[in-house]
């Protein structure tokens, strides 16, 4: 009676599961836009489109010998009001506690200012995010940019891995969930190839009242798309 039944499960849940037919485009896994938070003029372009890059490589920076200047006496006065915090310690219960407060408090605002001189200095440039791949470029060296108008310079990309976004009927709402198996084809390629429903995007388009979803793929470029079909699990 068990292995009877265990079988009926088995030819219900056959009968229920679907093979649901989806679209996608290849993109990025990852991507971003870059752009100056300061202002000033462009002094070096390190990088050009196609240009594969390294996590926080500096892509171009801004004319910036005035902030490096005060960056660096900042420096200086920090390295001595340390020096002098430190000693003062040593004796700290031998001298009175307002001249103790004055030391301290200095080396403190000391630390504040380099603080705030490094971070002048760092907005003069602009580094990547993460590693990957250089597909935009819209600044030359001597142009002026403004951090109160953002403007994106750079747009970058994560250089293999790659991801699916697909889309498919609303009616299969509760049919899909994250795990099942998604079965597709590049267009132009014979291959077929498989992978999993990694997120599923909590509403429906309005415009086409389609869900759109997305699965990790393999090193196709950006840009491709085709066609496939989910495998789901579960009954409806």
């Amino acid at each position: 009676m068990k292995k009877i039944t265990i079988m009926m499960l088995l030819i219900i849940s056959t009968i229920h599961a679907e093979n649901i037919y989806a679209t996608f485009n290849v993109e990025a896994q990852k991507s971003a836009n870059l752009a100056f938070t300061a202002s000033g003029l462009v002094q070096h372009i390190n990088a050009q489109i196609g240009d594969s890059v390294k996590k926080n490589a500096v892509l171009a920076s801004l004319n910036n010998d005035d902030i490096k200047a005060l960056l660096q006496q900042s420096k200086v006065v920090y390295k001595y009001a340390k020096k002098k915090y430190i000693r003062q310690s040593k004796v700290k219960n031998l001298i009175d506690a307002s001249q103790f407060d004055a030391v301290a408090k200095a080396y403190e605002s000391a630390k504040a200012s380099l603080a705030y001189q490094h971070a002048m200095y760092n907005k003069t440039l602009l580094r990547t995010p993460f590693e990957g791949v250089i597909f935009y470029k819209s600044i030359e060296k001597g142009d002026a940019v403004s951090g109160m108008m953002l403007k994106t310079v750079y747009k970058i990309q994560s250089k293999t891995n790659r991801k699916l976004l697909l889309t498919f009927d609303e009616k299969y709402t509760n049919s899909v969930h994250v795990g099942d198996t998604f079965n597709y084809s590049v267009d132009g390629d014979d291959k077929t190839y498989t992978g999993k429903i990694s997120k599923i995007y909590p509403q429906a388009d309005t415009k086409n009242r389609k869900i759109t979803a997305e699965v990790l793929a393999k090193d196709f470029k950006v840009g491709l798309f085709g066609t496939g079909t989910i495998k789901t699990k579960k009954v409806r």
